[in-house]
């Protein structure tokens, strides 16, 4: 395949639904890499928080099933599930390889996207060089708990009544699990802590809705089914199943090498879960990297040093944990 740049929004039939995604890199015969999106997707936040990952790999934003450009309301709801997930990402990876003339890829999972990729990872290690767990899932009802109980003591010192009474009239067990009426206040909670998207981030409505608004590699409509999904799927399509599941006990070895990158303002996805899971998890290869500027999302954060660690241990498949 020749070098060049490439910059592409395509549809594809994935297992009878058609799934949109963007692909874009400097150079087509670097890496490629599939980008796993969590509870919606964010390619929409490289306007404001540029990644650098183009410069190293083909990257390929790939909007799931049910989510942005693969949204559509003759989506049954409960055909989106962890196997169908695991199913459409092992074909957009075929896809990939067959496209780019690469025998593997490169496996990134964020957030919810951590569900669906360490599962992958799992069960089809022959397709990946590697795979790349930005906030990495585990045991998620645990800490959906540690949460809560961090915003109800941070908001006990701020003196925020008004958000401690709806947080305290919304508990989160994990008898009860997730009540509806937390759901409701859990973004805007976590964000005026700094603790959800990005650190610097404190509102959904302007980190993120209006971010989304103003990229311009979607159409109007496109918009709209963007936030059709989300309304339509809540924190995630596969919530209830990600809450009772425990990766850390359904998930205990990849026979490739693994990186976990984790911001400590991380409280969307537990940071020190994330570190437990990992010291438990087998693979011929680990990495587990703190990022002290991050909380969700270090490789929007951070890129500068989500880019060197890619760099020297990823694409040389290093172990260092920091």
């Amino acid at each position: 395949m020749k070098g060049g740049s490439i910059s592409e929004k395509i549809f594809l039939n994935i297992n009878g639904v058609r799934q949109g995604m963007f692909i874009r890199s400097k150079n087509v015969t670097n890496p490629v890499l599939l980008y796993l999106h969590g509870g919606m997707p964010d390619y929409f936040l490289t306007e404001r928080y540029p990644t650098g990952l183009e410069d190293i790999f083909t990257v390929v934003w790939w909007e799931q099933r049910g989510s942005g450009l693969s949204y559509s309301s003759n989506i049954p709801r409960e055909s989106i599930t962890l196997d169908q997930m695991i199913s459409d990402t092992k074909e957009v990876t075929n896809y990939l390889r067959k496209r780019f003339g690469q025998e593997k890829i490169y496996l990134m999972g964020h957030s919810g996207g951590t569900f669906i990729g360490i599962n992958v990872a799992a069960q089809f290690p022959e397709l990946y060089h590697a795979y790349i767990a930005v906030a990495q899932m585990s045991n998620q009802l645990e800490s959906e708990r540690l949460a809560y109980e961090y915003m109800v003591e941070q908001y006990k010192v701020t003196g925020n009544r008004k958000m401690l009474r709806k947080l305290e009239s919304a508990p989160v067990n994990l008898k009860d699990g997730t009540p509806d009426s937390y759901l409701l206040l859990r973004d805007k909670a976590m964000h005026s802590l700094g603790v959800g998207t990005a650190h610097d981030m404190k509102s959904v409505i302007t980190g993120i809705f209006f971010q989304s608004l103003k990229c311009p590699d979607y159409t109007l409509i496109e918009k709209v089914k963007m936030w059709s999904g989300k309304a339509r799927s809540g924190v995630s399509p596969l919530w209830d199943e990600m809450l009772s599941t425990d990766l850390a006990v359904e998930v205990t070895e990849i026979n490739i090498p693994v990186y976990f990158f984790h911001g400590i303002y991380d409280y969307t996805v537990s940071y020190n879960l994330a570190r437990d899971y990992f010291n438990k998890l087998k693979a011929p290869i680990k990495g587990f990297y703190t990022f002290e500027k991050s909380a969700h999302s270090p490789i929007f954060e951070e890129p500068e040093k989500s880019v060197q660690i890619i760099k020297n241990d990823i694409l040389n498949s290093q172990s260092i944990q920091s």
